[in-house]
């Protein structure tokens, strides 16, 4: 393949290295890599979906690495449905992964049951099943020959997808998370496509604390952490502050990768929309603008504000309280 242009020829071998180093180091996981995943647990752990205290529906969308040509795009369509007995839940996803000639679309159903562990603690056991799509067309791209083509450049196959996570929390004050999201370790890409990634297990650890700052302001340190055996453990850190129950402002460090700051608005009781930006403190970083993510949250049913909703739920004795998910959960 030959490039009209040396500038783009240099940007893309470059790309397609770190993207090949990138796979390769494990980072190719079955959950596509987020900056918010703070507000967006239900797409990595199928414990959270019954764990909301109304139903409640994400759309995401993250441009990563932008000005890199073929660099990743993520669209995330989900939902998280508590049922009525604050026992179980059901959720799915629906998620577009981009990444060169490769796309991707995840589909899966999730399900979960709570319990009491202790008078406002519970613990939540989900199961999620699905598939992925991968269509990959390495005839994409700027050919100095036009008519050049590579035998059998589109692929298409669908790949078995199963996942269980355990969600532990104390009313709005804490949560702890652990999650497989895919058990079938054969590996995203076959033979046809190229043995890129070894078939691993990957695990995702996730939790976080509020502390109440004062009357009007909120405060909670999070962290992720994604690992998968033999490859660099992907550890992202998190601070959040909530004001006045509608601004979150905050900033997040993905060790030896990148930086971000985040930002988020409530608009009224039903609707959440948030933005992050992230700038790589790697070797990419010279290359690229930056990664941009929106997230859009809708909850449903949902009635007053999470400081009235505490109160009002601190007088049912023996009965834990739910998450406020509208705010860090």
């Amino acid at each position: 393949m030959i490039f009209k242009k040396s500038k783009f020829l240099y940007k893309y071998i470059l790309f397609i290295g770190l993207t090949c180093g990138f796979l390769a180091s494990g980072n190719a996981q079955n959950e596509p890599l987020y900056t918010q995943y703070m507000y967006n647990i239900g797409s990595f752990n199928p414990g959270y979906v019954g764990s909301t205290e109304n139903p409640e529906i994400i759309g995401l969308y993250r441009a990563q690495w932008i000005s890199l040509p073929g660099a990743p795009r993520n669209i995330r369509l989900g939902a998280n449905i508590p049922f009525a007995n604050e026992k179980m839940g059901v959720g799915f996803n629906v998620i577009n992964d981009q990444i060169g000639p490769t796309s991707q679309t995840y589909i899966d159903v999730a399900y979960s049951y709570q319990f009491n562990v202790s008078e406002n603690t519970k613990l939540s056991f989900g199961m999620d099943v699905g598939g992925s799509f991968l269509n990959v067309d390495f005839s994409k791209g700027t050919f100095e020959n036009p008519g050049e083509r590579f035998e059998g450049a589109n692929i298409k196959n669908f790949y078995l997808n199963v996942g269980a996570g355990l969600f532990l929390y104390g009313g709005d004050t804490w949560y702890l998370g652990a999650s497989i999201p895919n058990f079938l370790t054969d590996g995203v890409y076959d033979d046809d496509v190229a043995s890129v990634i070894e078939g691993k297990t990957q695990f995702n650890f996730i939790g976080g604390y509020v502390f109440d700052l004062s009357e009007n302001i909120q405060f909670k340190p999070a962290f992720l952490i994604n690992y998968i055996s033999g490859a660099p453990v992907n550890t992202n850190i998190s601070t959040n502050f909530l004001i006045n129950d509608r601004f979150t402002l905050g900033a997040s460090y993905r060790l030896s990768n990148a930086i971000s700051a985040l930002a988020g608005y409530q608009i009224g009781n039903g609707t959440y929309v948030g933005y992050s930006y992230d700038y790589n403190t790697n070797g990419l970083g010279q290359f690229n603008s930056g990664s941009h993510e929106l997230i859009l949250k809708f909850y449903l049913g949902r009635e007053g504000s999470s400081r009235e909703r505490g109160s009002n739920n601190k007088k049912l004795k023996g009965k834990p309280k739910q998450i406020d998910s509208p705010r860090f959960f």
